[in-house]
This record gives structure tokens, sequence and C-alpha cells, in this order.
């Protein structure tokens, strides 16, 4: 059954419904004063106590003595004894059967002998996490008839079976609940029930659901529910039992999940009508609930009092026999005392009573919407804490508090004050009192609770239908009034986001305000500290891809970061416990992460083994290894400072304290605010900073910049590597030096920088992964769009009737999958993105990036950097720069803050210092993306440290690791001097700098360019090889799997790629290959021979190019034309070299190229690429011209091969003197010492990759030419 408003505590709102049927507390109280007044409004003390305390009219006689406690006790005790006994209210227990094994009597628990795997109890009472692969349990009691359910509220959404088996069901490592006869169960993970087979049923589940798992003997029948909505029934025709023998609740849990178990002891989150539970409530609920209902009339009638009238009304009521105020005191106290006075009596019934009526209590005296009723609720907690019972009743009902934020679920009607918001509010409210914050403090469950109170329920597929009921997106043929509904609804959900957001926040200025009562005294912030340091220990290793048991729900991660976030970049704002951060002469109130001039960070937080971080690996390594190869410094106290900005170009530096301010702390126009079409409002409080209030508007993340790239799907090919020196050192650091701390007393309290420290690995660990998956979604609606609309246009030109159906309903498909993401993407935009976020993650980057810099000059200090500083830069970084409306236009995005982000990724990313492989690579992958932008590009071309280190350093890392990434960037630097690549205008957005500065650089250190010009051959050559294959493998079989085909395809592009970087040595760098040993060019021939007898030779074209291209590419973007192009432009480089260079005497091209032999097959193949149809290729007619130039060189080939064939007939004399690697030239060439002999040509190649003989295998000293030893 679904609740249709908030549900607390498993019981309604209004507590009148719950006893007496009646109806809202206002309109009953006013008819009960009138009833009890004369004309002239007086009402007496005894018309009063019988409306207060719910008595029939006139029952309580005229009272001779004032009122008291004592009377009010009297009137209760004898009045309430009936509900005192009373416990039928919770229908017949018949049907159920309790074994002894609970912690109590009559006490539901695990049956521990039933326990199969290692399950553990985390909290009481049933808190329980798997720690084996896959562990089972029973409870200690079964139901043979009747309608009973259990409930359970998940602390993990992995794999759970949850349900009901007989004793007979067998458990073992492998199977449980589900998995034998008698024995059924749901699993929301993978959306299964199970009963020995598995069939679909139900919805995914998330963090924070709350599972009913009911059973009907009567009915046989077994069903769920989530968050009281009916998934439907589950299974029929269920074996009866009798009273010896039943259903037991049973769970099974794999390794690391974790949820609570509730039979009955506390209230069910989400009732279900029918249904008992297996516990019995406490008898004395009912009295209880009685009770706090006359306290809560009692406070409706100081409401009322209090609201405004007409004078006459006023006049009316000053003629009262007592005032309600004069009766609070002696009335409230009499019904507190006889409160306390029964949970004394029944210890386990506190707890029950904590979580269900006295829960449901204070929410309605609070209120859950604005404005809350703050005077009330202090009036009933000045009360309360009067009495001794009250802390262990405060101490659940906090309890009960963090339980309520983990499975509040948003509702679009309840708006802005939805979700977790009402419990948040109030327990804010309660714990400004210090008493409630001790006592919260001391609880061994502090740093539980204070996790349930930062956990916010994520929404699924079903969840986001209600939340976003309407969907458009640009180009959408929906109704149009969707578009304004969506706009409504995502402003409403941003508004409770940012209510929920602001409460975190308003609870961690308690904890970090509060000074616990201990000695030593501590300062304010240690308790925050503590937690913190605390959460990232339980957090350790839960970014790996199997994270370890026992890891806090990504939701408390992401609440607590974007706390953190607000106070660093927006300011605390805390007024009175400001004094303890450390000022600036820019005041506390400024975000730290916007504070211009000095900065300072403590390196002891780096050089400090602390038990949060020791696992951390770090720049250089592994800490343990660390420290023991570098002496640490002696002074963990000092700090290191620098200026802000002092890494930057001074050209262009932009800082806080520049005329230009970064984008952080600026104001752009409001066309920029205006793109979006979710805007979601926020006023920063506290805060002075360098920008003025701009509009909220959400944003939509994309992609991170992910370190697989292409490489994941191929293995690595067979390469030497070549590792330049370099040096690391670019820039001195002006204005950087290391002083001492003033006392030992700023290290005892929390810094900003901790702050920093702490944010950096809540991202990595809590933020990045959802911004992957927002990416993901990103992803998908751009495919799902395009095909939905590859659909509709077929729709309109088939006729057929089939193929209409087919095509009918594959558009519907693709129809879901839009609808679906788009409001996956929304709910990010909303939850993750707003606009100070934006600001305060831009702020983070800037700062981030200046500290790495500035230690990256200190090499010790460098080494201990932990790797999720350079991880989350990198991430953060890209996740602006795609977030969708932008933050701020691209041009200005990296010049106008984050200058010195390309400063750091060209210094850094083949820096040996750092130790990971996969972080150097994330580096090299950013460049990678940027350089694809021609306003990125022109960053990149106006930095002096890119201009100076980087065209040495990607020739350096073109390796068998990083070889992709490397040819992205230098075929993006060098796009648009190719044959054929200047259809589309690439031209005007290459790089004429870089052009420029790679082919000096490849002049003036020859041997980097040598050993970067053997790896591209050897490169090209593996992956045509490695294409060749794939292809005749498919060939052979005649079918196309999709994962051969996306090889296929992936080679083919990478191949093309490094053919245009051939075509551009040829063309900036023609000297390498027609000066000097003709080594270079007959490798380039061959390899130009090798490619041409691959593409042109396919039996089945057809099939063949059908193999290029993946899902959704045209021919008329991918086809063979994209490796034949760069392999004419190879050809016609070197003919137009060679006529200015008048080299022929040298190295003569043509006459390499005739030395191949096999003239027909020679012809053929160069006639392929003259009769190509190179028109879809070029603009106008330009090409024919270099056609006819490839044309006058298949002549002058065809003349020369003739004549070599001739001359080779001639001196055909059977000489045993020839190379007998390659049968074409004169073996003029010996390996010494072994002797062996071959020609020089063919032992100048072997030895570019190999240092031994390839006849013997011995080690090469040297090479002497034979010629030269005779004479």
């Amino acid at each position: 059954m679904a609740e249709d408003g908030l549900r607390i505590g498993g019981l309604s709102s209004g507590l009148a419904v719950l006893l007496n049927g009646e109806g809202s507390k206002e309109n009953s109280l006013k008819t009960h004063l009138v009833s009890n007044c004369d004309d002239f409004g007086h009402q007496s003390v005894e018309r009063t106590l019988e409306y207060v305390l719910g008595l029939p009219n006139k029952s309580v006689g005229s009272l001779a003595s004032p009122i008291d406690s004592n009377l009010v006790r009297c009137l209760i005790q004898s009045e309430f004894s009936k509900l005192h006994a009373s416990s039928s209210v919770f229908g017949n227990r018949d049907g159920v059967c309790i074994s002894g094994d609970g912690c109590a009597p009559h006490i539901i628990g695990l049956d521990e002998s039933s326990i199969r795997g290692d399950i553990r109890v985390m909290k009481p009472p049933l808190l329980v996490e798997s720690l084996a692969m896959f562990s089972s349990a029973r409870a200690n009691a079964f139901v043979w008839k009747g309608k009973w359910m259990y409930e359970v509220i998940l602390e993990t959404s992995g794999i759970q079976q949850l349900g009901w088996a007989t004793v007979s069901c067998p458990f073992t490592d492998h199977k449980g609940v589900g998995d034998a006869d008698d024995s059924y169960a749901f699993d929301g993970r993978r959306v299964r029930k199970w009963n020995k087979e598995a069939e679909p049923y139900g919805q995914s589940w998330v963090v924070g659901d709350a599972i009913g798992c009911c059973i009907d003997l009567d009915c046989n029948e077994i069903s769920f529910y989530r968050n009281g909505v009916s998934l439907g029934p589950a299974f029929h025709g269920i074996r009866k039992m009798g009273p010896g023998s039943g259903y037991y609740p049973a769970v099974s849990l794999s390794q690391g999940e974790k949820c609570e178990l509730n039979f009955g002891a506390r209230p069910f989150r989400f009732p279900i009508e029918g249904y008992f539970p297996l516990q019995a409530p406490p008898s004395l609920v009912p009295f209880a609930t009685q009770l706090l209902y006359c306290l809560s009339r009692l406070l409706g009638m100081h409401s009322v009092e209090q609201a405004n009238h007409s004078s006459v009304q006023k006049l009316r009521r000053l003629k009262r026999f007592v005032s309600h105020e004069e009766l609070f005191y002696p009335v409230s106290h009499g019904i507190c005392e006889e409160f306390f006075s029964v949970l004394g009596a029944d210890v386990w019934s506190r707890e029950y009573i904590a979580w269900g009526p006295f829960l449901s209590f204070m929410m309605e005296v609070f209120g859950l919407q604005i404005p809350h009723d703050y005077s009330s609720l202090d009036r009933v907690l000045d009360v309360f804490l009067e009495f001794e019972g009250s802390h262990l009743l405060f101490e659940h009902f906090i309890n009960a508090l963090a339980c309520g934020c983990k499975t509040a679920p948003l509702v679009l009607k309840d708006c802005p004050c939805s979700g977790s918001y009402p419990y948040l509010a109030l327990a804010c409210h309660i714990l400004r009192r210090q008493e409630l914050m001790v006592l919260w403090w001391k609880s061994p469950d502090f740093e539980f609770l204070f996790e349930g109170f930062l956990s916010r329920k994520n929404p699924n597929k079903h969840d986001l239908e209600s939340m976003i009921p309407s969907v458009s997106w640009p180009g959408s043929s929906e109704d149009v009034s969707y578009e304004s509904s969506m706009l409504l609804t995502t402003r409403a959900l941003s508004e409770a986001v940012s209510k929920i957001e602001e409460k975190h926040r308003d609870l961690c200025h308690l904890v970090i305000q509060f000074i616990p009562p201990v000695t030593p005294p501590q300062f304010p912030g240690s308790v925050f500290r503590t937690f913190l340091q605390n959460l990232l220990i339980k957090n350790r290793g839960s970014d790996r891809n199997l994270p370890p048991p026992g890891v806090s729900s990504n939701s408390v991660l992401v609440s607590l970061y974007t706390v953190i976030l607000h106070f660093l970049s927006e300011g605390f704002g805390m007024g009175d416990i400001c004094g303890w951060l450390k000022g600036t002469e820019n005041g506390p109130d400024v975000g730290f992460l916007h504070r211009g001039g000095h900065r300072s960070f403590p390196v002891g937080l780096f050089l400090r083994n602390d038990p949060h971080r020791n696992d951390s690996s770090r720049l250089g390594g592994l800490f343990s290894h660390l420290s023991k190869s570098y002496q640490a410094y002696d002074e963990e106290t000092e700090l290191i400072r620098w200026e802000e900005g002092c890494m930057d170009d001074e050209e262009t530096r932009v800082t806080h304290s520049t005329t230009k301010k970064p984008c952080c702390c600026s104001c752009y126009n409001d066309d920029f605010t205006r793109i979006s079409k979710y805007p979601i409002r926020h006023t920063a409080k506290g805060s002075r900073v360098h920008c003025s209030s701009i509009p909220e508007r959400s944003a939509h993340v994309a992609t991170e910049c992910s370190t697989g790239s292409l490489n994941d799907e191929i293995e690595d090919k067979p390469s030497s590597s070549y590792q330049s020196e370099s040096e690391f050192s670019y820039r001195p650091v002006q204005h950087m030096k290391f002083v001492q701390r003033e006392s030992n007393i700023s290290s005892a309290t929390l810094r900003e920088e901790e702050l920093l420290d702490v944010l950096l690995l809540l991202y990595h660990i809590g933020l990045a992964p959802n911004f992957k998956q927002a990416s993901y979604y990103m992803s998908h609606q751009s495919q799902s769009i395009s095909l939905m609309e590859e659909a509709d246009k077929q729709l309109r030109e088939k006729t057929s009737s089939e193929q209409l159906k087919h095509l009918k309903e594959a558009r519907n498909g693709y129809r879901e999958e839009v609808i679906d993401c788009v409001r996956q993407c929304a709910w990010y935009r909303i939850s993750l993105f707003s606009r100070w976020k934006q600001r305060g993650m831009y702020a983070t980057c800037i700062w981030t990036v200046q500290l790495l810099l500035v230690l990256s000059k200190v090499d010790l200090l460098f080494l201990y950097i932990p790797e999720y500083y350079l991880e989350a830069l990198v991430d953060c970084f890209h996740v602006l720069r795609k977030s969708d409306p932008p933050f701020v236009p691209s041009s200005i995005f990296i010049k106008q803050g984050l200058a010195s982000f390309v400063t750091f990724v060209v210094t850094h990313f083949n820096d040996p210092r750092i130790s990971s492989a996969d972080l150097r690579d994330l580096l090299l992958q950013s460049i990678s993306v940027l350089v694809q932008y021609k306003e990125y590009l022109s960053v990149f071309e106006s930095n002096e440290a890119a201009t100076q280190r980087m065209p040495k350093a990607l020739l350096s890392a073109f390796d068998n690791r990083s070889w992709i990434p490397v040819t992205n960037i230098l075929l993006r630097l060098c796009k648009g001097s190719g044959f054929g690549s200047s259809r589309h205008g690439e031209s005007s957005s290459s790089s004429v700098v870089f052009q420029r500065l790679l082919g000096e650089t490849c002049i003036n250190d020859e041997e980097l360019f040598s050993a970067f010009l053997n790896r591209l051959f050897n490169t090209l050559s593996w992956t045509m090889t490695e294409f060749s294959v794939s292809v005749r493998e498919m060939q052979e079989k005649y079918q196309v799997l999709e994962f051969q085909q996306k090889k296929c395809s992936v080679i083919f592009d990478l191949s093309c790629n490094l053919a245009r970087l051939l075509e551009f040595c040829t063309h900036a760098i023609p000297q390498a290959f027609l000066f000097g040993a003709e080594t270079n060019l007959r490798r380039l021939t061959e390899l130009i021979v090798f490619i041409l007898n691959h593409i042109t030779s396919a039996e089945d074209a057809e099939f063949f190019d059908l193999l290029l291209r993946r899902h959704g590419q045209s021919s008329e973007k991918v086809n063979r034309g994209m490796i034949l192009a760069p392999l004419v432009g190879i050809i016609l480089n070197l003919l137009n070299a060679g006529e200015h260079m008048e080299c022929r005497e040298h190295n003569d091209v043509v006459s390499i190229f005739a030395s191949m032999g096999c003239l027909d097959s020679f012809q053929c193949r160069f006639q392929y690429l003259l009769d190509y149809n190179w028109a879809g290729t070029f603009r106008g007619d330009a090409y024919l011209v270099k056609l006819a130039q490839l044309e006058n060189f298949l002549s002058l080939l065809s003349r020369s091969q003739s004549q070599e064939n001739t001359i080779c007939e001639g001196e055909m004399d059977g000489d045993d003197g020839m190379c007998c690697i390659c049968y074409a030239r004169e073996a003029d060439a010996q390996f010494s010492p072994c002797s062996h002999r071959s020609c020089y040509g063919c032992i100048t190649r072997h030895l570019l990759n190999c240092h031994r003989c390839f006849f013997c295998n011995a080690r090469v000293m040297d090479v002497v030419r034979i010629n030269e030893k005779t004479g």
C-alpha cells in the first residue's frame, strides 16, 4: 500500500487518526473549544482538561485545588487503564511460532545454527553484513497460517536474495534463499525472483529502499513491496504448512552486502494493510501514543491562543477562568511523568515508541513544510529534557531521524520540503542544544548516524518516471507542453536538493562548532576532523573494481564532498567560529579557494603516515617504499608558500589580484545563464567574493578522460622503446619558500588545506564514478536520438507492411531509451552540477594545479603527493570542460584561469618521477583531447612550456604503451598537410607552429627521429598485419561478429592515422629518406607495397568495405581512400622533394620501387590508385594535377623496372655472394665477431630492433663493410 504523503515511523502523521479516527487537530480543537465556552467566551479548567486528555464532556468534576502534575496523572491513570493493557489493536498472533534463540523472550532474531557463510551483526538490533562470498541465514520464527510480513532496509544495493524458506531449504556457499523447493526470494539487483529457477520480476532497487516481504498463507501467495508500492504477486500456490513447521524469513547476501532486518522490533517504514509483523509490538504502544496525543492537543491550544485574533476575541479570551499558558506547565509535566513512568517499566518498548509514536509526534509538532513551528518544538524539548529517562528516548529518536534520512524518497508534490529534508531540519534544530549534541557524540554509533544524516536516496528508473513525468529534448516531437512541464519539475526538484544540501551544511556546522567535554580541552573542528579521518579509513580501497566490504554509501561521500566544497568555495559563513580558521587579508568569509595573493600548504600532510592515507599510492610509488628510499623532512610543521600564479607566463597570467579575474570569479553575460532549461537558484550566505550574484543553472556532465582508449581492444605490438633524458624544471619558481608554522596550535586545529585534501579524495572515490555514469547516459542519449531519427527516415521511405512493423518497434524502443537517458541526465544536472558547484570545481582545479606545479620543483615533495590529487584534477577539469550547458565559453575556459593546467600536462606526461604509467597516460590523454579543438590548441601554441617541451617529448613517448594517444596528438598537429585531407577544411585548424617545431626537432635530433621513425615503421607494419589476419579470418568463415568487426575498424583507423604521420614525415623531413643510407626509403617502399597488396587484393570488395565501418558509419566517411590517400601523398612528397634537392644520384625513389620486383603486380596496384574515385575526397579539380604526377611516376617505374630486370637476367649466374635475406643485393657486410654475411641494408634495419646476429644469435659488436675490409 503506497503512502500518498510522508509516512513517519510507520504511523501516519496525525495521531488522532491512529487512535480516535478524528479529523485534523486544528478542526477538532475549534469544535471542542466552542462546546466548552459560554456566550462570553468563558471556559472552565475542567472542560479544558477534558479536551486535552480526550475525555467525555463533563466527565471531570469541579476541582477544589489548583492544577498540578499529580492531579493530571491521577486522571490519566483512572481513565487510560484500558489502553494500558490493550494489545488487541495489533491483531491475532495465532499462526507464528518463535523459538528461544532470540536476544530476549518473544524477540525475533537470526537463528545462529542456520547461518552458512559469515554474517555479522554490525549494529543492534539486526543490521547485518556478509563477510563471505555468499552467506545465508534464517530467522528464529516461522509462520504457517495468516498474513505476515517483515521489512528489509537496504544499506547496499548489490546481490541480495530476500524472502521465505522452509527448514528443509539447504544453504551452501553457492546456494541460498530461492535456490531450492519451498524457498522463494526476490533480488532487485538482478531484477529476478527465485524458486529454483530465476524469472524477471519487480524493479531494480537502490540503497535506502524498504523491501516488504509478505506472505499470505490464506491465499498461498508471496509478494514483495518496494517502499510501500506492490511489485505484484511473485509466487502463487505455495505449499501449505501445519503448526509444527512453516516458512521462515530468510536472506542470502553476497560479500560486502548489508541490510537491516525488521521483524517488528521497530515500526515498519511502510506497513502493508492486512499484514502483521512477525514480532508483536509492545503492549504499551497504544497507551504511550494516547499520552503523546494529549500533549499534541495541549500544544495545539497554545498555538490557537498565540494566533492573531480580533480585539473582541482577545477581550473574550481574557475572561477565561485560566489561560492555557498557566495550564501548560502542570499538565505537560503530568503527562510526561506518566509517559516516562510507563517507559521505565518496559525497557524493550522504549525503542519502538521512539521510532514510532514519538517520531510521529515530534514531526507533527515541528511541521513537515516551511515555516516550521520552532516555538512549540522548543517547549516540548524543554519539558522532555527535564526527565531523567529522556536521554535514552532521544538516543533512539536520533537513530530514527538518521534512518529517515536514508529511506525518505523525493516526492515531487512535496517539494521543496521532500526527501530527507524534514528529518534533517528537525535534527539540526534539536542538536543545537548542547545536551543533545553531547548525547549524540557519546553514542557508540555517532559516526554511523552521522553518515545516515548525510545519506540521500537516489532514484531508480521507476522513481524518475514519477519525479519527472514529462520529458523533452532538443528536436523532440513530443507534446510542446512537455518542455515547460519538465522545466517546472526540474526547478522544483532542484530547490528540494538545495534545501537538503543546506541542512547538510548546517549539521556539519554544528559538528565543527562542537567542543567535546573532555580533558584536555579540544579545539573546534576536532570532532569533525576525527569523523573525516575515520570515514576515509573505512573507505580505503573503495575506488577498486571490487571494493572491500564495509565502505560507505556513495551518497554519503557525495554529500560530504558538497559540504566541504561549499565551505571552501563560498565561505564558512560561521561568524563566531571563524576565529580558529586561518584568516587572510580578504577576510574569513571569502572562500578559501578564491583568496588571492600568498598561498601556503602544510607539506607534513604528505609526509605523515596517517592511517587513512598510508595505503594511498603516491606519485613516486608506495609510501613504505618512499620512506625507506628517501629521507623525509625532519620538520613536519613546515609550510610551503608561493605567490598565486607564479607558475604562469607573465603575459597570460590571470589571478584574483589581476585586473582580469579567473572564470570562477568573473561575471559573464546573461546569455550563458539563459542557455540552461533547468536553472537552479542558490544564494550564497556570508560570502563576499569577487563575483556578482549569478542565477544558478544546471549543467550536464560529460566524459572523463579515459586512459584505456583504443589499445584496450588490441594487444601491444612488438617494438623497441626509446627514453630521452628530460629536464623537469622548466621554470624556476619565484616567490616560493618554506617557513615554520607560527605555533603548535595551528596543527591542532582543522585547517582549510586539510579540507582541500579530503575534498580531492572524496571527489576521486565518490564523485568521479557519478560523472562517469552521467557521461554514459549522455553518450547513450545522443546515440539513441540518432538511431531514432534514422528509423523515422526509413519509416518515411519504406512501403512494406512487414518492414514498417519492425521499424515502428525499433523506433519505439529507441524512444524509450532516449526518454530514460533524458531523465537520468536531468537528475545528474540537478544533484551534481549546480552553478556554485561548477564555480567551486573550477577554483579547485586552479588551486590544485598550482600546488602540483610548485611541489614539482622539489623532488622529495613531488614524489610523496598522493595519486588522487592528479587523478581528481584531470577528471574535474574535463568534467567542467564538457559541461552542458557550458560553465564558461570554451574560448576562455583555459585562458582565464587554467593556463597552468596546460603547463602541467605537457611538463609531466613523461615525467619519470611519476611511477604509474597509467597516470602518465592520463596526462597524455588530456593533451590528445584538448588539441582536437582549435580554441584549446591556440593555448598550447601560446604556452611557453608546450612549445619548448612538447615536440621532443611526444616523439620520445611514442612507444609500446603510448603510441595511440601520441599518434592522435601528432595527427591533430599535422592535420591538413596531406593528400586528400582538405575536403572538409581541416587545414584551417592545423597548427603551423607545431608543424614547424616538429620539423626542427626531427632535423636537430637525428637520433631521436631515427628511433621514432623505426617505431613508426614497426607499428604500422604490425597494425596492417593484424588487420589483414582479422579480415582473412572473417572472409574464410564469411560471417562478421560484432567484436571482430569493431576490432577491424579500430585497427584500420589506427593504420590510417599512422600512414598520415609517415606522410607528414616525408613532407616535413624528406631528407631523412632521400639522403644518406637508403634504409629508411627502402623500408618505406616495402611498407607501401605491403599495404597496397592487402588493400587492393580483396576477393569480395563489398564484404571487405563492410569490415572497415562500425555500426552507423557511412561509406562516404569510412572507405579505402582513407589509407590510400596518405600512400599517394608519400610518393608525391618524395618525388617533389627529389626534384628540388637533385638527389637522384643518392636515393632514387623510382629505382628503389623498381627493385621490389613483380612488375605486373606492381602496375596493377598502382593502377588501382589512379583509377580510384578521388572526386569524393577533394574540393574542385586540384587533385587531377597530382594524379597526373602519379601517372608519370608509374610510367617511369615501368621503364626502370624493365631495365633492372634486363640487367638482372644478364648477371644471373648463380653467384653465392647475394644477400640471403632479401636476395636483391650483394652481401657486402658482415657481423663481428661471428662473421656472418648479409647486405648492409638488411643488417642496418635488423640492428634498429635487435643487436644479435640473425643467423647464430651471437651478440653483435660491430658491422664491417666487406669492400672496406678487403681494401
